[in-house]
C-alpha cells in the first residue's frame, strides 16, 4: 500500500517537472522570438522641417498598414479642422490690407464682425457663423488674397476644407480620412508608431520639425536603419513661419545636409521624399520661378525640369559616396507613393 502511494507522488512529481521543462521551453522559445523580431524590426526616423508633411506621412501608415482612425480619433480633428477652417480665414481677411486689397462695399462690415469671432471657442450651432464664411469666400479680394496666401502663411489645403464648408459643419459632421490627411496639427515632442509590412516589424519616429523641437532629434539616432526626409517642394517661394526672412526650401536644403552627412548615420540607408508634387507642379506652370529661391535656376515652366533641379539640390548635399539615396515624390494624400518608399531595398 505505502509503495504504490510512493509509486503514486513520484509519478506526480515527474509529471510536474515534465510540465515545468515544457512551459520554460515554451517562455525560452518566446523570448527567442521577441528577440529576432527585435533584431529585425526596422526603425524609420522620418525628419524634415516644420509643415514638410510629416505628419501627413504618418497618418498614411495608419490608413495603409493599422485599422485607419477610430471614432475618437476622428473627434479630435473635427475640432480641429473646424477651428482651422475659421483660424485661417481670418488670416485671409487680416492679411487682405497686407496685400492692399479690399473687400465689396456690401461685405465690408461682414468681414469686420467676422474678426471678432474667437475661433477657440466657435461652435457651428447655428448657420451664422458658416453662412458668413461662405459670403466672405465668394468675395473676389478674399480669393485674390488666398492666391497670395504664400505671404499669409495660410496652408494650400483652406480651399478644401472651404468648398466643404457646408459638410464639415454639420452637427454629425465625422471627418473622412481625406479631411484627415489634409488637416495641419503641428508635431510636438516624439511620436512612436509601430507596424508590419510583409510580416516584417517596423517602428516609424516622427519627430517635431521646428526649430524648437530638433534639439530632441539626437535621442533619436541609435539603431536607425533608414531616415525618410521629407521635403515639401512646393515650398520654394515661402517663409519659415518661425523666421520669415529665412526661405523654407533653403532651410530644408541645409537642414537636410547637416543630417545627411551626420556621423550617427554613415551607414544608414537614407530616403527623400518630395512631397506636394502636385501644388508644386501648379505653381511652376502658372510661372512661379524656383529663382525665388535658387538664383541659378535658368528660367523654365518645364515641371520635370524644376523637379530635376530641386532633385540634384538635395541629393549632392549627401557627400557619403558609398550609400544611395533614395528619391520619391508625392502629393499629400497619395497612399500608394508612400508604400513605395517600404521597398527600397
Amino acid at each position: 500500500m505505502g509503495n504504490r502511494k510512493n509509486k503514486k507522488k513520484k509519478k506526480q512529481k515527474n509529471l510536474e517537472r515534465l510540465k515545468s521543462i515544457e512551459r520554460n521551453r515554451r517562455i525560452e522559445e518566446s523570448i527567442k522570438k521577441e528577440s529576432e523580431k527585435y533584431e529585425q524590426e526596422v526603425k524609420l526616423l522620418l525628419l524634415g522641417t516644420g509643415e514638410s508633411g510629416k505628419s501627413t506621412f504618418v497618418k498614411q501608415i495608419q490608413i495603409v498598414y493599422k485599422s485607419g482612425f477610430d471614432l475618437a480619433f476622428k473627434n479630435l480633428f473635427k475640432t480641429a479642422i473646424q477651428m482651422n477652417l475659421v483660424l485661417h480665414t481670418k488670416i485671409l481677411v487680416m492679411g487682405m490690407e497686407k496685400l492692399g486689397l479690399e473687400f465689396d462695399p456690401e461685405n465690408e462690415s461682414l468681414a469686420k464682425d467676422f474678426l471678432e469671432i474667437e475661433e477657440t471657442i466657435c461652435e457651428f450651432g447655428s448657420d451664422e457663423l458658416k453662412e458668413t464664411i461662405k459670403i466672405l469666400w465668394k468675395d473676389p479680394g478674399l480669393k485674390k488674397a488666398f492666391e497670395n496666401r504664400s505671404i499669409l502663411q495660410v496652408p494650400d489645403t483652406h480651399s478644401y476644407y472651404l468648398d466643404q464648408i457646408d459638410r464639415i459643419t454639420k452637427r454629425k459632421y465625422v471627418p473622412t480620412d481625406q479631411d484627415i490627411l489634409y488637416c495641419r496639427i503641428p508635431t510636438t515632442g516624439v511620436k512612436v508608431v509601430d507596424f508590419f509590412v510583409n510580416d516584417v516589424p517596423w517602428k516609424i519616429v516622427d519627430v517635431g520639425g521646428q526649430r524648437s523641437e530638433r534639439r530632441k532629434w539626437i535621442h533619436q539616432f541609435d539603431d536607425v536603419t533608414m531616415i525618410v526626409y521629407v521635403v515639401a517642394m512646393s515650398e520654394y517661394d515661402q517663409d519659415l513661419y518661425e523666421d520669415e526672412t529665412v526661405n523654407r526650401m533653403r532651410e530644408s536644403l541645409e537642414l537636410f545636409k547637416s543630417t545627411a552627412n551626420n556621423e550617427y548615420f554613415e551607414k544608414t540607408a537614407c530616403s527623400i521624399l518630395y512631397n506636394k508634387f502636385d501644388i508644386f507642379e501648379q505653381k511652376i506652370k502658372k510661372g512661379v520661378s524656383l529663382s525665388k529661391c535658387f538664383d541659378d535656376f535658368e528660367e523654365t515652366s518645364d515641371v520635370e525640369v524644376a523637379k530635376e533641379f530641386i532633385t540634384n539640390k538635395f541629393t549632392s548635399c549627401a557627400t557619403n559616396e558609398h550609400r544611395k539615396v533614395y528619391n520619391y515624390y508625392s502629393c499629400g494624400i497619395d497612399t500608394e507613393n508612400i508604400k513605395s518608399v517600404f521597398n527600397y531595398n
